[in-house]
């Protein structure tokens, strides 16, 4: 990544997964260095057991690309583009991933709305 990001952080901190930015990954198709990068990074991933995320897929080609490299997972506007709270409640509705939020005498409306959460094996 960049920013805050750091090497050290692998052996300091616990994760679960490691992420590319989106800043080598939208550029890794015209970018020798950013490829070459997005190619170490997963390299690190593999030979630490970490499953990957890359950021900024924009193009079904980087999917490939990425699929290649050993990435397993992947966020970009290829997938979809960013919405509304609104706009969030209105697709989990259709497609029956929400249900009826439980009150917690809160002052919070009963008939409220909250994803439904998946386990591993349901996803």
């Amino acid at each position: 990544g960049t920013g805050y990001s750091s090497l050290a952080h692998l052996r300091a901190l616990p994760f679960d997964r490691i992420k590319i930015d989106r800043s080598f990954v939208s550029t890794m198709e015209t970018n020798p260095e950013s490829a070459a990068i997005v190619s170490a990074i997963a390299g690190l991933g593999a030979s630490l057991a970490v499953p990957i995320t890359a950021e900024g897929i924009e193009e079904e080609s980087l999917i490939h690309a990425l699929r290649d490299l050993g990435c397993s997972k992947g966020q970009g506007w290829h997938y979809g583009m960013p919405l509304s709270i609104e706009q969030v409640t209105t697709l989990l509705a259709e497609r029956n991933l929400l249900q009826p939020r439980k009150s917690l005498n809160l002052g919070e409306r009963e008939d409220a709305v909250f994803p439904v959460t998946r386990t591993a094996a349901g996803q």
